[in-house]
């Protein structure tokens, strides 16, 4: 069962959507890290059928999220995660 959307917000602020995925950008940054293979994140953290044809899309917008979460939207994450 995929457990997120078929791509991660584009937005240039954090979004509820980060907020509720926050676990799985720092799954997908530790695996990243460690150098696994995309198809075990894929499959494994978010519940992904690798053998779709927009899987590894999928991924890579999601780690590219985490990304940009813990660099350049830091500060929007704060923010937005902060708030009540």
């Amino acid at each position: 069962m995929r457990l997120v959307d078929q791509s991660a917000p584009s937005d240039s602020v954090a979004v509820q959507y980060d907020r509720d995925h926050l676990a799985l950008y720092a799954a997908l940054l530790d695996a990243a890290d460690a150098g696994q293979d995309w198809t075990i994140a894929a499959s494994d953290l978010m519940g992904i059928d690798i053998t779709d044809p927009g899987a590894e899309a999928c991924w890579r917008s999601h780690l590219d999220r985490a990304r940009w979460i813990i660099g350049g939207g830091l500060e929007s994450a704060i923010s937005a995660f902060g708030a009540k």
